[in-house]
């Protein structure tokens, strides 16, 4: 494990008010102010997918992260005004760019068209993970040449793996949107959706467990402790609703904002926030068998996979009716779930749309016998 001990300094003013300070308080006063910062940070030779190096303000970690990675630690990005979000990820093809944006927990299409000034602090910050991510890239040899040359960046040279160090990671977020961004990210590095080393840098020991890093440099402490830590469980509570809650996720929701109102409503709710609304309908022509007409998990709670906890809870409920029980997607994100899943059979393919999605490639999918879900995960 590379120990790396780093000095920084800085000029000092001479003025009379700086003169009068040192005065009133028995300042020292040097040429230059020096501090130094000594820490073991793991290396990119070793085995590990995600860091977090923490630690409160003014304690170094923008120093060793930098020091560490070098240019590849994300500080902010400039957003085009006039520009969608979707067109700011230079000549990557839509589905990268969706795939990025799902990956991080922003799964909302009609947010992806807005431009980045115009969205809420949690979806920016996600919009920002997302662009850091779609830069990480493993060094080219020459890169790696020079590197080992360039004495702020000593670990570049080992970097075999894509990799991103976000500097100032969920500080400009509330505490829920930061500790569910936080198991987003891990969820999609972990799962192989986007495949690259992670190094969080933040001043918020909240999202450590929710992270849930190989190694965690404390810069308190000068400390570094390795052993991956567990994301603590989430437990939703899901009752039948009143339809008049759809008018908190409507706008949220890909296609229409209508609901039906034949619907069976649902809501999920997490330490006491409403979270996700589900609603399901009779299949038309099929006696008891129901579908999923509605799906949405407000923007803040994305990425993790509520909603399809929500999905497959509701649909053991409709199962332990003697119902049948079925979902019809187009949304790439709920698609890739249920193919992996062995909770829900493909039933159908619709390359040109079904007769609520005109136009749209779909596939439906019919939830299992047998199965029994929990909103516990």
């Amino acid at each position: 494990m590379p120990s790396l001990s780093i000095e920084v300094d800085c000029p000092v003013p001479d003025s009379f008010r700086v003169q009068q300070v040192a005065g009133l308080f028995d300042l020292p006063l040097e040429e230059k102010l020096r501090q130094e910062f000594a820490v073991e940070v793991p290396s990119l030779d070793e085995d590990w997918q995600i860091g977090l190096i923490v630690g409160p303000s003014g304690s170094g970690k923008s120093t060793i992260a930098r020091a560490a990675y070098g240019d590849r630690l994300v500080t902010q990005f400039e957003w085009p005004e006039e520009k969608a979000v979707v067109d700011c990820f230079g000549d990557r093809p839509i589905q990268e760019i969706t795939g990025l944006l799902t990956a991080v927990g922003f799964s909302s299409p009609p947010s992806w068209v807005k431009p980045y000034a115009v969205l809420s602090g949690g979806e920016k910050f996600r919009c920002d993970l997302a662009r850091g991510l779609a830069g990480t890239g493993a060094l080219s040899a020459s890169q790696a040449s020079a590197a080992k040359d360039v004495e702020r960046a000593p670990f570049a040279a080992f970097a075999c793996d894509a990799l991103v160090a976000f500097d100032e990671f969920t500080s400009v977020v509330d505490r829920n949107v930061a500790r569910i961004g936080s198991a987003a990210v891990a969820k999609a590095i972990r799962s192989g959706a986007t495949p690259c080393r992670f190094v969080a840098v933040s001043c918020h020991y909240d999202i450590a467990e929710w992270l849930e890093p190989d190694w965690v440099v404390d810069m308190a402490t000068s400390l570094c402790i390795r052993r991956r830590l567990r994301r603590p469980e989430i437990k939703l509570r899901i009752y039948r609703s009143d339809p008049s809650v759809w008018r908190l996720f409507k706008r949220h929701h890909y296609l229409s904002g209508q609901l039906n109102a034949a619907a069976r409503c649902y809501l999920a709710w997490w330490n006491d926030e409403p979270v996700t609304f589900c609603a399901t309908l009779p299949v038309w022509g099929r006696p008891n068998h129901y579908r999923i007409s509605r799906i949405v998990t407000l923007p803040d709670y994305q990425g993790i996979g509520i909603g399809m906890r929500v999905a497959e809870a509701v649909a053991a409920l409709h199962l332990s009716e003697g119902l049948r029980f079925s979902i019809t997607a187009s949304h790439p994100a709920v698609i890739a779930h249920c193919k992996k899943s062995d909770k829900w059979r493909t039933a159908n393919v619709m390359k040109l749309g079904s007769r609520q999605s005109r136009g749209r490639a779909t596939v439906s999918f019919e939830f299992q016998k047998g199965v029994r879900d929990e909103a516990i995960f």
